[in-house]
């Protein structure tokens, strides 16, 4: 590679933009990593040390990581017309006729520039004299610009806009124009990903391959290229070597692998393993700094005004100055404490007035890792280190706490595990090593880390008829009142009533107000003789009342006990997400659906799920 690499000199301070844009160029018609790498190295070469970050960022099509919440471009395609227009003396029709032909913008705009640069040479306009002089574009002109750009808010910001991209255009030749344009739409699509950029990093600043992974772990503990080039352009690979996580800089995430076989999955991490719910809700990364908290999602998105209340609570009930910790954050029903699936936090998200939103949506976090605290880095360190000083530092409540975990070396042990988590409204466990190489891995997916999700998911269609046989007290608003119901399928071979699901949603108020009333006839001291139940409501009621049930899936579980055993010994069928639909007066207990029934259900959606 080497003997490719360009040998003209290093610009001082700054570069000509046309060194990007003919990189960008080339970088369209190669289909070879190896190549694009090359070219890489050679921009990298002429690239003064002080401008790196800026190169990196706009050879990724940005202008800073998305995590530090800054403004977009905010440019849309009228605006870019009225741009190309002004830069290029045409009218919008004609930018607007050749964009439609050419189906690219940018190319409208290369075009377009090169009749405007032909007609000068040719002395074609009307007064040359108060035609300005065109200066070279450096890279840090364009990416000052377009940041201003960007930065550019509120009453008048739009001529702002107009009035800096007619001038960028202006100075621009004909293919930066294209470039210019085509970044502005988030259009630049060159293919390079960061692992290119930091293989070429490696070579021209690090010495060599050799260096690739001091500078991906770099990366992967502070989430910006821009800055871990600039670093190591300026400072050298001892700097980066000695990187640690950085409260307020996210950290790449680590990943999972998948399997589904409780046996392979212990073998895969050493044979011993922490087992923990893989809750249905946002990975989230909370960094705290005294009373600073920011939170970023698993896309390292700065999510932290989405959750107010959960900045709050990690205020509160982080023991430490400074902290990085991960955990799930999960929707949940405060009059009945269960947890509710990921698509609830999308009402959250889409909820204009967030203090609305905290009260129609409220989440609990579980926390499931530490990767920083107060000066020392947890990265590095095998998980149960990790996991002790979390729950060292971790003041838990209702809201903030622990994700819900075993230990175990029994693969039947991990099995009845990962059914109790689906039934309690999680996605599956997520399996982890214990052994003394089990670090956070950050950015990286590996065997450290097992996800299994249930692979038998089956939508449920049509709405069943089920008895009640128990009763929850609530929480919340429901305090003082009941809160959910336990309900049964009807077993006509046994003349039984096996339990299926726990119902707390779905109800009205005047549906909760009126159950202490319609339940009181039927409350009983003991579980009923014709009940099969494992799950314990707090009042046992007489099988009597019907109630008509949806749900998201039938699924397994080991706490219910509706065709117990028949399907894998020790589970039964449950219904995921249960919802109350309305009271069926019109049907006794027996009229319920049966046992048998729900096994069709179950059978035959599989099928269909595997067509």
């Amino acid at each position: 590679m080497a003997a490719q690499q360009s040998e003209q000199p290093r610009y001082e301070k700054d570069m000509p933009f046309r060194e990007l844009a003919d990189t960008f160029e080339r970088i369209e018609i190669i289909t070879s990593r190896t190549q694009m790498t090359v070219l890489l190295v050679n921009l990298f070469k002429k690239t003064p040390p002080e401008i790196i970050d800026k190169v990196v960022y706009l050879l990724q099509g940005r202008l800073w990581p998305d995590w530090k919440g800054l403004p977009e471009l905010g440019v849309g395609e009228k605006m870019l017309i009225k741009a190309i227009a002004l830069a290029t003396q045409s009218t919008e029709s004609e930018v607007e006729s050749l964009y439609k032909s050419l189906g690219d913008l940018g190319k409208a705009a290369e075009k377009l520039k090169a009749i405007y640069e032909e007609k000068l040479k040719k002395g074609a306009m009307s007064i040359l004299a108060f035609v300005p002089v065109k200066r070279e574009l450096t890279v840090s002109q364009v990416y000052e610009t377009l940041s201003r750009v960007a930065l550019a808010t509120g009453e008048g910001s739009r001529d702002i806009k107009l009035k800096l991209l007619a001038g960028l255009l202006s100075d621009a030749s004909p293919k930066e124009a294209k470039y210019i344009i085509r970044f502005v739409e988030g259009r630049l699509r060159l293919g390079i990903g960061d692992a290119t950029i930091m293989d070429a990093l490696a070579i021209v600043y690090g010495g060599g391959a050799h260096a690739r992974p001091i500078v991906e772990r770099a990366y992967n503990l502070r989430a910006d290229l821009g800055h871990i080039a600039k670093i190591l352009a300026t400072q050298g690979l001892n700097a980066l070597k000695g990187i640690k996580p950085q409260v307020g800089i996210p950290i790449r995430p680590m990943l999972a692998e998948r399997l589904n076989n409780p046996v392979e999955i212990l073998k895969k991490v050493g044979g011993i393993a922490f087992v923990e719910y893989k809750y249905d809700g946002e990975r989230a990364q909370i960094h705290k700094l005294g009373d600073k908290i920011w939170i970023y999602s698993r896309r390292l998105e700065n999510i932290t005004h989405q959750y107010p209340d959960v900045v709050d609570y990690a205020r509160k009930y982080i023991k430490a100055n400074e902290a990085i910790v991960e955990g799930e954050i999960v929707a949940y029903d405060p009059d009945t404490g269960e947890l509710r699936p990921f698509q609830e936090l999308m009402h959250r998200k889409r909820k204009h007035d967030i203090h609305i939103a905290i009260k129609e949506v409220p989440v609990k976090v579980y926390l499931f890792d530490l990767l920083y605290v107060d000066g020392e880095d947890y990265t590095l360190k095998p998980l149960p280190e990790r996991r002790a000083k979390l729950v060292e530092i971790i003041e838990q409540t209702e809201t903030f706490q622990i994700a819900e975990y075993i230990r175990t070396n029994n693969p039947d042990e991990l099995e009845k595990f990962f059914l109790k988590a689906i039934e309690d409204g999680a996605e599956g466990v997520m399996i982890k090593a214990l052994h003394k190489n089990a670090i956070y891995q950050a950015g990286t997916r590996g065997w450290l880390w097992i996800k299994y999700k249930r692979d038998y998911k089956s939508e449920m269609i049509d709405t069943v008829d089920l008895v009640v046989i128990g009763a929850f007290y609530g929480r919340g608003r429901r305090g003082g009142k009941y809160g959910a119901l336990l309900m049964a399928s009807y077993n006509p071979d046994k003349d039984v009533f096996e339990s299926v699901c726990k119902v707390g949603s779905g109800f009205k108020d005047e549906d909760i107000d009126k159950l202490p009333e319609m339940l009181k006839p039927y409350i009983i001291e003991h579980k009923h003789p014709r009940v099969v139940a494992r799950m314990k409501p707090d009042v046992w009621v007489t099988p009597a009342l019907v109630a008509e049930i949806i749900g998201a899936e039938l699924t397994l579980s080991p706490l219910h006990t509706c065709c117990l055993d028949i399907i894998k010994p020790g589970v039964g069928i449950s219904i995921r997400f249960p919802r109350f639909i309305r009271w069926r007066p019109d049907k006794g207990p027996e009229d319920a659906t049966t046992s048998q029934e729900l096994l069709e259900m179950y059978k035959r959606q599989l099928k269909k799920l595997s067509e």
